[in-house]
């Protein structure tokens, strides 16, 4: 019994998990990030190791290979603060038969690539910096 309440007490402590799924407009309401317009992201095809740098304004998709990747938000820390890129995307597979099925939606951090990682076969996403 004393293990299930400790286990309940650290899960219920676990408030910063709460930002990585939580809205676009969240992240914007906070005092220490900045929005920005557009984000760079670095995607790779681990079929051919090939690294494209690709650069996604808000609210536009692009794609890359069969995934259409939208940023919906993208937000920076301050010239003081240490640098970071946080970006909401939403990742839909294309290719045929799939129906445009979100693969990935959420938030990806420059500093912290591992927290929230896009889980697809072909293809690796991650976010370098927000302009």
């Amino acid at each position: 019994m004393r293990a299930v309440l400790g286990l309940l007490a650290a899960l219920c402590c676990a408030a910063p998990l709460l930002p990585f799924t939580a809205s676009p407009a969240l992240a914007q309401m906070d005092a220490g990030w900045e929005p920005k317009q557009e984000a760079e992201l670095q995607a790779l095809d681990k079929v051919t190791a090939r690294i494209t740098i690709l650069k996604a304004r808000l609210n536009q998709p692009i794609t890359f290979g069969t995934l259409r990747v939208t940023v919906k938000a993208c937000n920076a820390r301050p010239p003081e603060e240490v640098p970071d890129a946080a970006a909401w995307l939403q990742v839909d597979e294309t290719r045929e038969g799939s129906g445009g099925r979100p693969v990935f939606q959420g938030w990806m951090f420059a500093n912290a690539p591992g927290i929230a990682m896009l889980e697809h076969p072909v293809y690796d996403l991650r976010v370098l910096q927000c302009r």
